[in-house]
């Protein structure tokens, strides 16, 4: 399986078709040589380390929001387990 997350573009660099990006304070450079038009804010779905394409703030955020849920319910399941 196959996961690609969203993350907040911070800094470009337009010469080697770079982004640095930022997911809940991590930051990587990533490739958008798959993406055109590539600005600071804009958010990207990454997936090893390749921007394959942009997302909406309101659809980044979203689904931010389903891995934060995600991450809840896992934690339930392991402390109900123990």
């Amino acid at each position: 399986m196959c996961l690609a997350v969203p993350a907040i573009v911070i800094a470009l660099n337009e010469s080697s078709e770079m982004a640095t990006v930022d997911l809940s304070g991590i930051q990587k450079d990533v490739s958008t040589v798959l993406v055109d038009d590539v600005n600071i804010g804009d958010y990207l779905l990454i997936h090893v380390g390749f921007a394959l394409h942009k997302l909406s703030e309101k659809e980044a955020i979203s689904t931010l929001a389903l891995f934060e849920e995600l991450e809840v319910m896992n934690n339930q399941d392991e402390q109900a387990s123990s």
